[in-house]
């Protein structure tokens, strides 16, 4: 739990003393990191689904929540109840396992990757992150990978402010350009 450590010994006074937060509470912390894939083009593929459940159970190390259509879309060929994608919800040591795997082996293993653009953090300070292909993490790469997919990673965080939420997430790693 290395990124928690950071957090807790490094990141909190740090961010007390720039921003004047008068405790470590009053500091932005990371409360949430939802990860969601739609399942589109796999939609009548059972098989598939199966694949991609159980590489985002790898990834995230919890069992991903199927979501379900709210109304029926015929252009998309999708009906009311239809399984459409799959979300999970990462807090606790789940979460900073994950983000901790995201921030030192995925993202420097993405293909022509930058860096994060400052644009991916909204005004109230979250972090929106989207992975075009799900083998970078070291969890779902090998032999047995047949379907490559791409989801979408949110850090939400507790700060007020855009700025605050740029440097706690800055001061933890992130690769932020």
């Amino acid at each position: 739990m290395l990124l928690f450590e950071k957090y807790k010994k490094t990141v909190v006074p740090q961010l007390a003393k720039e921003f004047g937060f008068k405790n470590a509470m009053a500091a932005p912390r990371i409360e949430k990191v939802t990860i969601n894939i739609g399942i589109g083009k796999y939609l009548r593929d059972e098989k598939v689904l199966v694949d991609i459940e159980r590489d985002l159970a790898r990834i995230s190390g919890q069992k991903p929540v199927r979501t379900k259509a709210k109304k029926a879309i015929a252009s998309f060929k999708t009906r009311q109840g239809m399984d459409i994608g799959f979300k999970i919800t990462l807090r606790g040591k789940r979460m900073w396992d994950f983000l901790e795997r995201m921030v030192s082996a995925a993202l420097p293993r993405t293909r022509d990757f930058r860096g994060i653009p400052e644009k991916a953090v909204d005004q109230s300070g979250n972090l929106s992150v989207g992975i075009k292909e799900h083998f970078v993490f070291p969890e779902a790469s090998g032999d047995d990978v047949k379907t490559i997919f791409g989801f979408q990673v949110i850090v939400t965080t507790t700060a007020q402010e855009r700025e605050h939420g740029l440097k706690l997430f800055k001061l933890l790693g992130f690769p932020i350009k």
